[in-house]
């Protein structure tokens, strides 16, 4: 099973389009800045399951309540899913590294800096930051899960996606 992770959109939904349909996903994930943009793709691809997070730009876009972290399992897997901004992830990952942790999550997905990052701490915990789907060129997340765990993690880019 393979979940696509997409952050930071900024209205721009052209790399979000192709990433959903070259991978196809079994779960998308949004988190964030801007929402509505995950909005439009639940609409435009009803049949995967869409789990979302506001980022710092999405006061105004988003319904009144929605909660800015989800701990949520997913094709199997217990994931950690916030923008990042409440954590300080421009400074540092400590916060979110802990609060995933004491959530007893397999990974934390996080968005907000714009950077692209995946990796495995030593005690086993996905760290995965997609980087930006609507700049840059754009990049994404993709999280491929078999018995209930986390078989590979890894970041795609625009030539990643025109090779599926």
């Amino acid at each position: 099973m393979q979940i696509l992770v997409l952050s930071d959109s900024h209205s721009t939904l052209s790399f979000m389009r192709r990433c959903i349909a070259a991978v196809k996903p079994d779960a998308i994930i949004h988190l964030g800045d801007h929402y509505d943009d995950g909005e439009a793709m639940k609409e435009e691809f009803p049949s995967i399951p869409m789990y979302q997070v506001p980022g710092n730009c999405d006061r105004y876009r988003c319904p009144p309540g929605v909660p800015e972290i989800l701990i949520y399992r997913i094709c199997g897997v217990d994931l950690y899913m916030t923008h990042g901004h409440k954590h300080s992830v421009k400074s540092y990952l400590g916060a979110l590294l802990r609060d995933a942790r004491a959530a007893g999550v397999s990974a934390v997905l996080y968005g907000h800096t714009h950077v692209p990052d995946c990796h495995q701490e030593p005690d086993g915990l996905w760290v995965l930051n997609p980087g930006s789907c609507g700049y840059f060129g754009g990049s994404a997340g993709l999280i491929q899960c078999k018995d209930g765990r986390i078989s590979t993690c890894r970041l795609l880019r625009e030539e990643d996606i025109s090779s599926m």
